[in-house]
């Protein structure tokens, strides 16, 4: 019995007295009672206002509705972290944005992995139906990029703006459940720079440039970054090497142009390489593995029995792991090694779409990504203003891993074929080729009572995709698949106008009409399959309509009342497996429920909130409470073939799911010494209808309403205090002390709510003392030493005869970064 996965081809491409803060002061209670943050919007506008403009008066400015607005004046949901907020944090990836932002999950867990190869952003429960799908998108200075870990080649961000809720208006595809925005510091007429150097416990290092100045004067302005950053991993497998190995190198360079007053340009460009190890994952089985012999293998930890059905419909009694997922009854253990049959087959081409000297070289992950923008703004009047900008990104990625993810040389492998390895084992490769470009412009206009803004915007993205492995003979009789590109070209036109009634009262009103065309096209023939498209296997045409209404009262100079209603559309997908499958696979799949053409999920959008400042400008606060009824939800279809000796991965529109909340904010400077900050989300769900086989024939269960969404954290939050000033009797010196607390609930790893992993509290502390132009650092992150799993994902327990395949028999769990130690210092010049 030789085991294969085919995949079904999942294609988706102001100040004021005590009297006045009345208002304040109550809506300050209520956030400190259900202690929750709200987060804003932030917008896809490329202009960012300059650091200086940006931190005066201690206001924060964001882009949320492509013009620069106080935070606090905004009347969307927006989270923003600033420049000193993401050096005192040391946030540097994706995941760090989780972590400091409440309502926020990564799903990094997919194909035998969990890491930073695949992960996907989850903003108040809107969890993708795929890993490799999206609810979310993220931006550069306003420009699409394919995917967050774009995030880990921005050089010198002035803040990272986190936008929840529909975007579609101003940000277009793929802001279902919101937008991440990333602006970068525009650089100065004066020469400077930094050098950091970073040293922690397990190797980690970090060595850090950047160098900004004059190119002609304040005309013509530059700033180019060099990062380069690695560590081995925490965890210490069964044969004594370790998971999560983790290496980076990028650099990125922006120029700044101001000829005139009425004109300004600017060029950014960004190149990173990520070589990972293998990842730290490991599998909690529901069964014993036991070899030939009867010796225990793998320890199974079921502590339930669930009645399912079988592949033909009979009742059976399936062993699995309820409630919340224990502690590990195992070590952490692998097939790493390379030999004769890894090498033969990853030195082959067939069915790749990246040459084998570009892709893994073992088992690990490898991956290159290059990002160019640029934006035009041309004053056309004192009032107008006319705005091109452009993008382009090109992403490729290559990982091949052990999906059984555990020591399997102990077991035969009977029916592995010719080329085989005498030992059970299940290595799989999985590469991916993205690429986009993206045009927009606009006209913006701004004067008296009235602002507005219209423009188009078009985005042409392709992607494709190859896979392979298992317990054959690979590079004899098994090799890599695929091939395909999936294609996704947007067309929009937008706009925005917002108008004063009053000084206090003010109506926006926003729209964007979208036409999302969808392609999927065979590959064309070749080894490595060649770039191109080949022929046509199936398209459609979507158009929305998608507006949002937002109306804002000042209830006070510092308070500020807010309701919006909007509408937001995530494009569909295919299920192109279907054309090329066999008759008995395509049956399967269709009573599984799996269709063809999956059409676009819908939101509509109900948001309230209250935001402003008190005390003197020394507290800020924000509170939100919204309501998104979530249709035509497109879910993930795994279909077991027994027959075929492989699994079928599908999609359809089967879900319809009710999510709601609370999200808060407050931050205190209590006194020049001590700040607090305080922010946390309530994300609560309610499915309504759902069907998904797999889960059914697992567990029986063939209604779920009223069950909650997965892979995303009910309640979380983030605490801070920070200590700081002047170091007594030494001039130009500094000191500042801070404490970190993050904290996100435990997460189900699917829709019928079985299992779930743990909540997480996780405790970062930093301390440092500047004086004159360097700085030094010592900082201890998960201080506590928290190992509480980070992500969790159904799986099966793969052995020589596959008799636990039929059902779900095991999860798949991301471990964490345990507790680390190190140095940084800092020169600036």
């Amino acid at each position: 019995m030789r085991r294969t996965i085919c995949t079904g081809g999942h294609h988706k491409i102001r100040d004021g007295g005590f009297m006045k803060n009345l208002a304040s002061m109550a809506a300050i209670a209520t956030i400190l009672a259900i202690g929750q943050p709200v987060t804003a919007f932030a917008q896809d506008t490329h202009e960012e206002p300059k650091a200086e403009h940006a931190e005066k008066e201690g206001v924060i400015v964001v882009t949320a509705r492509k013009r620069e607005e106080d935070i606090l004046k905004t009347p969307v949901t927006v989270t923003a972290l600033t420049a000193d907020q993401i050096e005192k944090r040391s946030i540097v990836s994706i995941t760090d944005v989780a972590a400091n932002t409440p309502g926020f999950n990564v799903n990094n867990n997919s194909s035998g992995r969990a890491d930073r190869t695949i992960q996907g952003v989850i903003i108040r429960g809107f969890t993708p139906s795929t890993v490799v799908a999206t609810t979310t998108s993220t931006f550069i200075d306003g420009v699409p990029v394919s995917s967050p870990s774009a995030l880990n080649s921005v050089g010198a961000a002035e803040r990272i703006e986190v936008l929840r809720g529909p975007q579609s208006a101003y940000f277009g595809r793929n802001t279902f459940a919101g937008a991440i925005n990333v602006v970068n510091k525009v650089p100065t007429g004066n020469w400077g720079g930094a050098i950091t150097t970073m040293a922690g416990s397990r190797s980690n290092y970090r060595l850090r440039a950047e160098l900004e100045g004059p190119i002609a004067g304040e005309a013509l302005t530059f700033r180019a970054t060099f990062d380069r950053f690695g560590k081995d991993g925490s965890w210490v497998a069964k044969d004594g090497g370790t998971l999560g190995d983790q290496k980076s190198t990028s650099g990125s360079l922006l120029i700044a142009a101001k000829p005139a007053s009425w004109l300004k340009a600017k060029v950014y460009a960004a190149y990173s390489k990520d070589q990972d190890g293998i990842s730290a994952s490991t599998r909690i089985s529901a069964i014993d593995v036991r070899d030939a012999a009867g010796n225990l293998i793998y320890k199974g930890q079921s502590n339930c029995t669930l009645s399912g059905f079988s592949a033909t419909g009979a009742p059976v009694q399936n062993p699995f792991i309820c409630g919340t997922l224990p502690s590990l009854a195992n070590q952490p253990s692998t097939n790493r090694l390379p030999d004769g049959v890894i090498n033969k087959f990853l030195s082959s081409p067939i069915g790749r779409v990246l040459d084998p000297s570009e892709g893994v070289q073992g088992y690990g992950m490898v991956r290159r990504y290059f990002h160019l923008h640029g934006t035009l703004d041309i004053d056309l009047t004192p009032d107008l203003t006319a705005t091109v900008l452009a993008g382009y990104n090109n992403e490729n990625w290559s990982q091949f891993s052990d999906l059984d993810t555990y020591d399997t040389s102990a077991l035969a492998n009977p029916f592995g074929g010719p080329g085989s390895r005498p030992y059970f084992d299940f290595p799989y490769l999985g590469e991916r080729i993205s690429k986009d470009y993206s045009v927009e412009g606009r006209l913006s206009y701004d004067s008296g009572p009235f602002r507005g803004v219209a423009g188009v915007s078009l985005l042409d993205g392709r992607n494709r995709g190859s896979i392979g492995g298992g317990n054959g003979g690979l590079g004899t009789t098994v090799f890599a698949a695929g091939g395909g590109t999936d294609r996704a070209k947007t067309l929009g036109f937008f706009f925005g106008a917002t108008y004063d009634l009053t000084s206090a009262l003010s109506v926006s009103v926003e729209g964007r009409y979208q036409i999302d065309h969808s392609y999927a096209y065979n590959p064309r023939a070749g080894a490595p399959v060649p770039s191109g498209l080949g022929p046509l296997l199936v398209d459609s045409t979507y158009r929305n309509f998608l507006p949002r209404v937002i109306v804002n009262y000042d209830v006070t100079p510092n308070t500020m009342l807010y309701a919006s209603v909007a509408k937001g559309v995530n494009p569909g997908a295919f299920s192109t497996g279907l054309i090329t499958a066999t008759p008995e696979v395509q049956a399967l799949a269709l009573a599984a429920g799996v269709t063809l053409r999956v059409a676009p999920e819908k939101v509509t959008n109900y948001e309230a909130g209250i935001k402003g400042r008190a005390f003197d400008n020394t507290l800020t606060y924000s509170l939100a409470g919204y309501y998104s009824p979530w249709r035509n939800q497109i879910n993930s279809i795994v279909v077991v073939v027994g027959g075929a000796g492989a699994f079928f991965y599908g999609s359809a529109n089967t879900g319809s799911v009710d999510l709601y909340g609370v999200e808060a904010q407050t931050s205190w400077r209590a006194s020049d010494l001590v700040t607090f900050e305080l922010g946390g989300a309530v994300n609560l769900s309610h499915i309504n209808a759902f069907t998904n086989r797999s889960l059914t024939t697992l567990s029986g269960i063939t209604d779920y309403t009223g069950k909650e969404q997965p892979n995303s954290s009910k309640y979380s939050a983030v605490g801070a205090i920070q200590l700081g000033g002047n170091v007594r009797g030494m001039d130009d010196t500094t000191w500042f002390g801070r404490l970190d607390w993050n904290y996100k609930s435990g997460v189900w790893s699917n829709q019928a709510n079985i299992v779930r992993t743990p909540d997480r509290h996780v405790f970062n502390a930093r301390a440092g003392i500047t004086r004159g132009i360097v700085s030094v650092e010592a900082f201890v992150t998960n201080l506590l030493n928290n190992k509480k799993y980070v992500s969790v994902y159904d799986n099966f327990m793969f052995t020589p005869m596959f008799e636990y395949t039929n059902n779900y028999s095991a999860l798949l769990v991301g471990l964490p970064e345990l507790r680390t130690g190190g140095v940084q210092v800092r020169v600036k010049f």
